[in-house]
């Protein structure tokens, strides 16, 4: 069965050929060279083969590894089968005559993660994979130098998958960038990236294709290239021979998860389009037009009276939807959009997605034999990006060894309870009083607790007796637990 394993990068290698040019005889000749543009490095050795040394010494500083670190809560109760699916007809009867292995509160565990991505501005903007830092926690980045920052997440989206981070450092080396319009088949490319978590990877290989669609990534035209890629590569840069960056790598093609000769990469034009986004809004707004297409085939563009076989068929129209409005019908063939020509029911949605919503944008339809050009004013895709995560409001108080934290509204549905503190990390005296991490902190000296301010007045107030009992709330069980103080 074939699957998409997504992907993670890091730091790259390249080497140069700086061709030398030969002195032309004559002042005038001289000085119309002196004027003349400088020829673009090419990064091949005296024979025409490319060469990445010089490349990835000169490009390589500005790729970074990132790992993140995730909070994952579980309910507290874990199958005593837990490799036996619950849509499995043996997993009711396990459930019934087998008792769950453990019973208790919500528990917390970390989940580790490692990927890359690359420095786009002096000032600590960096790109990557929006699946690299999805549902993170904490985001560090690591450079060259083996310098290490906290990292912001600006946003992400992860229709095009693409994210942008901040760090706060200046002076930093940055990516050229270049044009992958430019790209052709059959041309030198590399990658620097961390698969498996073997930082400052590097590897080469060629473009195998362009504008490649993936199953549920309609709104990318991905760099199709044979240069390795694995787990731990995903966000990292793609390399022409002239050090330029062309694309950011995302995707392999696996049956089994590792490399097998089928990687993808964002072309770094789309990419960029979403960065201005997030650096101006810190979210990504895609058009929308509100119908089901499908490929036209050789058959059926026979049937619609098409010459060739091209375009988008659409197969059925949103009620309400923008191209209801506008006029569109099940069995038009959309041939163009906004003059450009839509090859295939593939590009259609890449092309409406990367327009801004509420744009008013004519396409060109045949129906019926003749062509139509209704103007339709694009709607806007349902939000997917992916914010900066608000930290955790955390109070640590000396007299207790407490770190709390804030309950949200959906951790105290989750906990079924009106009020209360997290708890976080238990040290010294609580941890002493038999406190643990997960528990829930009700009321302090028979006051209820709703907030980190009150209770840390509340610990206050009581500095000056000998211990405080906390009411605890442990998986279904509430408790009081006695905290010494220290007091007189």
């Amino acid at each position: 069965m074939n699957m998409f394993a997504r992907l993670l990068l890091s730091a790259l290698l390249c080497v140069p050929l700086v061709a030398c040019s030969q002195p032309t005889p004559g002042a005038s000749k001289q000085a119309a060279a002196a004027t003349a543009p400088a020829a673009p490095i090419v990064y091949t050795n005296s024979t025409g083969l490319p060469d990445f040394t010089q490349l990835v010494k000169r490009e390589g500083p500005a790729v970074v590894n990132i790992s993140t670190t995730q909070t994952v809560r579980d309910g507290g109760v874990s199958s005593p089968f837990p490799n036996v699916p619950q849509d499995d007809p043996f997993y009711e009867f396990f459930k019934r005559f087998m008792p769950p292995q453990q019973e208790g509160g919500p528990r917390e565990y970390q989940t580790h993660s490692l990927g890359s991505g690359f420095i786009i501005s002096s000032d600590g903007y960096i790109l990557t994979n929006a699946h690299v830092v999805d549902g993170a926690d904490e985001v560090l980045v690591k450079l060259t130098d083996k310098r290490q920052f906290k990292a912001k997440i600006i946003g992400a989206d992860r229709r095009t998958d693409v994210a942008l981070l901040k760090i706060k450092a200046t002076g930093l080396p940055v990516a050229n960038l270049g044009d992958p319009n430019k790209l052709q088949v059959g041309e030198w490319v590399a990658a620097i990236g961390s698969p498996y978590g073997f930082d400052n990877s590097v590897t080469a290989g060629i473009v195998s294709a362009k504008g490649r669609s993936l199953p549920g990534d309609s709104f990318v035209s991905f760099i199709q290239t044979d240069a390795a890629v694995n787990p731990g590569n995903s966000g990292g840069p793609l390399f022409n021979l002239r050090g330029e960056v062309v694309g950011i790598n995302s995707q392999i093609y696996s049956r089994t998860g590792g490399y097998m000769g089928l990687s993808f990469a964002i072309p770094i034009d789309e990419a960029m389009n979403v960065v201005n986004q997030l650096r101006g809004t810190g979210k990504v707004s895609h058009g929308r037009l509100g119908v089901q297409i499908q490929e036209v085939t050789p058959d059926l563009a026979n049937s619609f009276g098409l010459k060739e076989a091209q375009g988008a068929l659409v197969s059925s129209v949103e009620k309400g939807s923008p191209a209801d409005r506008g006029g569109l019908l099940p069995g038009d063939v959309i041939l163009k959009f906004e003059g450009k020509d839509v090859p295939s029911a593939n590009a259609l949605p890449r092309m409406v997605g990367n327009t801004k919503p509420g744009s008013k944008v004519k396409l060109g339809v045949w129906r019926n034999n003749a062509m139509k050009e209704p103007t339709i004013t694009l709607g806007e895709w349902k939000s997917d990006n992916i914010t900066a995560k608000a930290e955790p409001q955390t109070q640590k108080t000396d007299k207790l060894g407490l770190a709390l934290s804030e309950l949200s509204a959906q951790d105290k549905q989750r906990l079924k309870v009106a009020h209360g503190l997290l708890v976080q990390r238990a040290t010294g005296a609580a941890e002493n009083a038999g406190v643990q991490r997960g528990d829930v902190v009700l009321a302090l000296g028979g006051e209820n607790v709703n907030s980190l301010d009150q209770f840390a007045k509340l610990v206050a107030q009581h500095g000056n007796e000998k211990s405080v009992a906390l009411l605890i709330q442990r998986g279904g069980h509430i408790l009081f637990v006695p905290v010494k103080l220290g007091g007189k």
